[in-house]
């Protein structure tokens, strides 16, 4: 049994359970998948499975160190790889080369869906960390500005980490616990319950739940 697999995200959409029930949805299209690399705790100090995502891609996408990595396993067209840890019993079967399929997993399954969130660019403190901002009435002249964010006397500066105006987004976000719904085998398609992180036709790591 895999401990998870990659893909891309499809879209967003809804379906209905038999009881009526509007049930909000992502498609992935997950695998195929193949093992580009097993550690062991022998060799490596720890257990764990390198996954690649097998699409079409050009050769000369993919770097000449990743591209004799890959050999290594009789793979081509895998710019997409991670990593996953082992925690024994049937994960320990995997290989270098066994193929990774959707038919992995279940309905009712419950997963945690890895990936990078959108880019927001240059976001102000409002929009990026949430903040009230000041007044809009009575002559209020800061409606969206910082206010004070350090002593002028003591300690004379800004401390490290203060909350403010920045980049925001394109950081990597772990979504728990999201149920699977349906897996499409034909096609490739595992459909969960709920919004993942990132744009359409992002990559994403579906890791089975591990709270």
């Amino acid at each position: 049994m895999s401990p998870g697999i990659l893909g891309k995200k499809i879209g967003m959409t809804q379906i209905f359970r038999a009881d009526g029930q509007v049930v909000p949805v992502t498609l992935l299209k997950a695998g195929p998948c193949v093992v580009t690399q097993r550690k062991t705790p022998a060799t490596d100090g720890y257990d764990a499975v390198q996954l690649g995502l097998l699409e079409f891609i050009k050769a000369s996408r993919i770097n000449k160190p990743m591209t004799g990595h890959l050999k290594k396993a009789n793979v081509e067209g895998a710019r997409f790889t991670r990593e996953l840890r082992l925690q024994g019993g049937g994960d320990g079967e995997l290989k270098l080369g066994d193929r990774i399929l959707v038919d992995e997993f279940k309905p009712f399954d419950k997963v945690d869906v890895i990936g990078i969130s959108k880019g927001r660019g240059f976001a102000g403190f409002v929009k990026r960390h949430h903040f009230r901002g000041g007044d809009a009435t009575h002559g209020g002249m800061h409606h969206r500005a910082p206010g004070s964010i350090g002593s002028s006397s003591f300690p004379s500066r800004v401390f490290p980490g203060m909350r403010g105006a920045g980049h925001m987004g394109t950081d990597r976000v772990t979504v728990r616990n999201l149920e699977v719904i349906q897996v499409d085998t034909e096609d490739n398609v595992l459909m969960v319950k709920g919004a993942v992180p990132g744009p359409n036709g992002g990559y994403v790591l579906v890791r089975r739940a591990k709270r």
